[in-house]
Formats: structure tokens, C-alpha cells, sequence
């Protein structure tokens, strides 16, 4: 009896490719001061898996490459259009040493520097009213 790898190999690329481009997005959109060369390097490494995946006769090589390549071309995406959203929303925290950063927290009021995300669960929904107050006092 053979055994098919190809759901393992698909499902390891696809939780690994997501962890590492979440992960990657956010540090490289909050410490890189010129967005736009990661992004262009993701989107060509990205578009550059999608051809290996076409090329290859290896089933599971040509899935590991699809599926990396994709997650690549959606971290341009969200590097270069989607997480400076977030940051100016005040959805996701504004480095104040980074000169893009600087820019948005001095146009955007809703930009903040507190990560509303690092505190400690509670098993209950913040209301509207303490996650300000940790905005503000960074509680």
C-alpha cells in the first residue's frame, strides 16, 4: 500500500506559510521605513513559486510552491495596502520610531501606539469603554 503525503505536505505548508506571513507581516510593517521593498519582494517570490509550481512534475513539490507562493502574493498584499490600514484604524499598533509611522500617528486620530492585543484574557468581551482606556492609558 502507498501512502499519499500530499494532504500532510499541503496542510503543513499551508499552517506554517500562514503562521510565518502573519508573523512576518506585522514585525516587517512596523519596523521597515520603505514598505514597498518587502512587498515587492514577496510579490516576486510569490509569483516566482506559482511558476516553480507549474514547472515541477513533483506533485507535492508543485503543492508546497502553490501554496507558499500564494501566502507570499497575499502578504504583499496586506504589506503594502491592508496592515497600513489597520494601523491608521488604530487596529493594530504604530511604531513611533518608524518615520511612516510618525505620519500616520500625526493624521490619523485613531492611530495609537498601544497593542490592544497584549493584555491578559479575561473570558469576557471588553466593552467599548476599557478598550479606549487601554488605548489611552495603555493598561
Amino acid at each position: 500500500m502507498d501512502i499519499n503525503w500530499l494532504g500532510l505536505a499541503s496542510a503543513l505548508a499551508t499552517f506554517f506559510g500562514v503562521w510565518i506571513g502573519h508573523v512576518s507581516v506585522r514585525k516587517i510593517e512596523r519596523e521597515v521605513a520603505r514598505i514597498w521593498i518587502p512587498a515587492t519582494l514577496a510579490l516576486l517570490f510569490g509569483i516566482g513559486l506559482e511558476l516553480a509550481s507549474f514547472r515541477t512534475s513533483n506533485l507535492i513539490l508543485s503543492t508546497i510552491c502553490g501554496i507558499i507562493g500564494v501566502t507570499l502574493l497575499w502578504d504583499a498584499l496586506e504589506l503594502a495596502v491592508r496592515q497600513p490600514k489597520r494601523i491608521k484604524h488604530g487596529h493594530a499598533p504604530a511604531n513611533p520610531n518608524n518615520p511612516r509611522h510618525v505620519q500616520i500617528l500625526a493624521t490619523h486620530p485613531e492611530a495609537t501606539t498601544v497593542d490592544v492585543l497584549n493584555r491578559d484574557p479575561r473570558g469576557t468581551p471588553y466593552t467599548s469603554a476599557e478598550l479606549n482606556s487601554i488605548k489611552e492609558h495603555g493598561v
